[in-house]
């Protein structure tokens, strides 16, 4: 049995744009309680969910702090949404209002920054220098530590790799440009490249074509993950999409960053026996000075969906 850590739970708050999910979390990275409630649409309305959550946690645990994970542009002193394309705060002073409604110190933090720092400190990227956490869900998230700090920018919103621009004049995407890294890899465009394939090749009979056939909408991420793994031949070839797009961006990253550890997180973390070994494959053939410099240690994550909410209850604690 682990003995009793002495410093006082926080909680981490993962607030996105469906649901709000709340944590009691140890010092030693130990989930010891949570609730989840839907996303309110207006902004009082959030705040309000979110006190709900932490007094319904604080109620069970003597909490300390409160971090909040969010996704959206975080200013440098992590006191103030900037914007969050899915949440309503807009210029708030989010952890001003909450401290004062709860009582508690707040502070606020990139949702993908939150799950970088929670994997290095008690996941996949503990003991690594350099480290890229790549965060793929709806679309990509990152997080860099430079020698085990969180690096924000100057104005607190680096690293946006999400929107590296790999095809010239390709998909359009909802930043306004078109041919992002987010939008050949990700939850999104899993479906999307299914969709090419399959019209690329309308006669392919295949479980995932037959599904799409009946109910085009049908078709996520989700499904051609399980479908895959029952080895449906659309379903692989876009996963074999998805690597090699992953291997092109790890390459161009390491070219910037030369990190030593490589996360991969997100809802498609639970998928990367279909992709991780052949993403390898791709980044190392790739990568500049190819087969005459170190590669990277590609991982997937440990803390799996909890990883946001216990980097952001980790960075509170720091704060007492």
């Amino acid at each position: 049995m682990n003995a009793p850590h002495p410093d006082p739970p926080t909680v981490g708050i993962d607030v996105g744009g469906t649901s709000i999910r709340a944590s009691v979390v140890d010092s030693g990275g130990e989930v010891l309680d949570s609730v989840r409630a839907p996303t309110p649409q207006s902004a009082d309305a959030l705040e309000r969910g979110i006190e709900r959550a932490v007094r319904e946690l604080a109620a069970r645990h003597p909490v300390a702090a409160v971090g909040l994970a969010v996704a959206g542009f975080v200013d440098s002193d992590r006191t103030t949404v900037r914007f969050a394309p899915h949440l309503p705060w807009v210029d708030a002073p989010v952890a001003r209002i909450l401290a004062e409604r709860l009582g508690l110190p707040v502070v606020l933090e990139h949702d993908a920054n939150a799950a970088g720092w929670g994997e290095s400190r008690f996941g996949a990227a503990a003991g690594g220098r350099n480290v890229v956490v790549v965060a793929i869900g709806t679309g990509i998230g990152a997080a860099l530590l430079i020698d085990g700090r969180l690096y924000r920018g100057s104005f607190g919103v680096a690293p946006e790799l999400g929107h590296l621009q790999v095809v010239p004049g390709g998909r359009p995407c909802a930043c306004g440009k078109r041919g992002c890294w987010e939008r050949y890899c990700s939850g999104t465009a899993l479906v999307e490249t299914a969709l090419d394939l399959l019209a690329a090749d309308p006669s392919e009979s295949t479980v995932l074509a037959r599904a799409v056939a009946v109910d085009p909408g049908a078709l996520t991420g989700r499904r051609i993950a399980a479908a895959a793994a029952d080895g449906d031949p659309l379903a692989l070839a876009t996963f074999a999409d998805f690597a090699r797009w992953l291997g092109v961006g790890l390459a161009t990253v390491s070219d910037v960053f030369d990190p030593d550890l490589v996360v991969i997180c997100g809802g498609a973390g639970s998928s990367a026996p279909l992709f991780l070994d052949d993403a390898r494959e791709h980044y190392a053939r790739l990568v500049t000075g190819s087969g005459h410099r170190p590669l990277a240690r590609i991982r997937h994550t440990l803390l799996g969906e909890s990883a946001a909410v216990i980097g952001a209850a980790d960075l509170a604690r720091a704060v007492l």
